[in-house]
């Protein structure tokens, strides 16, 4: 089975990147990477990066952290009937959704993250679903035509899928983009693939 080792961002400026993200998120290599690119990229990028954590604080805290870091708010901290979350851009232009299905505090901020998640916007979610089962990939949950997410099996990044559109408006931004994801997934799989919406997958190192 496919499993995802870590993800990697593209970035002008990968030292300031990954400053950010330590700064942000408290993220390291261990599940994040970000090396220097600048292949043309413009509009949504097709994807979102997802921090589920234990409770509203800790949204809270993350967003905090991550606005002084220089994220832009694309959504600001707000419940819903899922439970509590928000939505930043980071400079580097990722974007990142820190929730949790928690609606009340039990406690301070942890700073914990409970999963680090991989949400990609498909054009056709029946066929890229399918594409991603063949690979090796275990349905563990799914919700129709509209999402579904993969078992992460051992690895420390869970895959999710979502149609594009659903995906830009959970973000807050338009659905239209062109040219390069900057992102490549680094998986314990023993070939490199390409998915049909053009997300790079390689094998880990």
């Amino acid at each position: 089975m496919e499993t995802i080792e870590t993800v990697t961002l593209d970035a002008a400026d990968p030292e300031a990147a990954a400053r950010f993200y330590a700064e942000a998120f408290d993220l390291d290599a261990t599940r994040l990477r970000v090396r220097a690119g600048t292949d043309p990229s413009s509009g949504f990028r097709g994807f979102t990066l997802a921090l589920t954590v234990p409770r509203p604080a800790d949204v809270d805290s993350f967003t905090e952290s991550a606005t002084a870091a220089g994220a832009t708010v694309l959504k600001p901290a707000h419940k819903s009937l899922w439970g509590y979350g928000s939505v930043v851009q980071a400079p580097d232009g990722a974007i990142w959704k820190i929730a949790t299905s928690a609606k009340k505090d039990t406690g301070p901020a942890t700073r914990r993250v409970d999963e680090f998640v991989l949400l990609l916007g498909v054009a056709d979610f029946a066929a890229t679903k399918r594409f991603y089962v063949e690979q090796g990939l275990t349905v563990a949950r799914s919700f129709g035509r509209s999402y579904a997410e993969f078992d992460a099996g051992t690895g420390p990044v869970k895959l999710a899928l979502y149609r594009r559109r659903a995906l830009a408006k959970e973000v807050g931004v338009a659905p239209d983009g062109s040219g390069s994801h900057r992102l490549t997934v680094n998986s314990a799989g023993a070939a490199d693939f390409t998915d049909p919406d053009g997300f790079r997958w390689a094998a880990a190192a």
